[in-house]
């Protein structure tokens, strides 16, 4: 009994300061978030302002933009981004298929590179005398020149065309992962009575990819509500705020306007109550319980 006691005390000594840690550095900000909302101001000028800032939500033009934005990536991006995944894992899954380490790769790789690097390289292949432009003109596919970045439309497609193309390997990632542990004789099975290719992805692979299915989108719903670095670094918001996302607009109201922390951490919590709100409704659509 005296070595079990000093194994729990011990064992309680490693994950208690865990809990501590994880007390801290996440629900302590969480928390103290939270309260700055009904304050108003910045370091000791900070007062009590009750409800406030959570009405002034629903008057502030710039933060109905930059939530219709954000909404708009979200349901534009999300789909696409897990079609594409679920294509290049089944794709890449084929035993039959040469090179496949190669193509994971080469597919995964963006997923590790730096988020300011490869958007800096977004901006310059989109600009007026970028790569894209003089391809889509050598093509003839063009007359003049497109102006991507100062088109709202095409501002937006290339925020969504850069998110893609960041977070489509890391997902399929997971679908790769998840079809190697199905067992073959499935597929066999389905084979042999008749089953097309089409039939078995959608009758057997979708099905049993659905918890997976599930978790990258709800990884990826919170990612894209979080955007920030594509849209500071590729248009900075523009032009006039067209492509602006609600973490930018967080950012802009703590360091770029004159500080109000209290208004910035409510509208910080506006992604938390989406975040919440979307996930509980893919959970029903899925059919999960929990």
């Amino acid at each position: 009994m005296k070595q079990l006691t000093k194994k729990d005390n011990i064992g309680w000594l490693f994950v208690g300061f865990s809990i501590f840690a994880i007390g801290l550095f996440y629900f302590y900000p969480m928390i103290d978030a939270l309260l700055l909302s009904f304050q108003s101001g910045m370091g000791s000028n900070l007062s009590y302002t009750g409800l406030t800032n959570w009405s002034r939500l629903l008057n502030d033009p710039t933060f109905i933009t930059a939530l219709t934005n954000t909404v708009t990536y979200l349901l534009i991006q999300v789909p696409i981004m897990i079609i594409l995944a679920l294509f290049f894992s089944v794709l890449l899954n084929d035993s039959t298929l040469k090179f496949r380490g190669f193509f994971r790769t080469a597919i995964f790789l963006p997923a590790v590179t730096s988020l300011v690097a490869y958007s800096v390289i977004f901006k310059y292949m989109f600009s007026g005398d970028g790569i894209v432009n003089q391809l889509l003109l050598n093509l003839s596919i063009i007359n003049e020149p497109i102006f991507f970045l100062s088109d709202p439309f095409w501002a937006k497609v290339v925020i969504v065309l850069a998110i893609t193309w960041r977070w489509t390997g890391y997902n399929m990632i997971f679908y790769l992962s998840a079809l190697q542990n199905i067992d073959q004789s499935v597929y066999e099975a389905a084979r042999i009575d008749g089953a097309s290719s089409v039939q078995q992805f959608f009758k057997i692979t979708i099905p049993l990819l659905r918890p997976i299915i599930l978790f990258t989108t709800i990884t990826s719903t919170i990612g894209t509500l979080q955007i920030f670095d594509e849209v500071v670094n590729i248009t900075g918001g523009g032009p006039g705020n067209s492509t602006l996302s609600i973490s930018a607009y967080i950012f802009d109201l703590s360091f770029k306007y004159t500080p109000n922390f209290g208004y910035a951490a409510t509208v910080s919590y506006v992604i938390v109550i989406l975040v919440i709100i979307l996930s509980l409704i893919q959970f029903k659509v899925a059919g999960e319980k929990e």
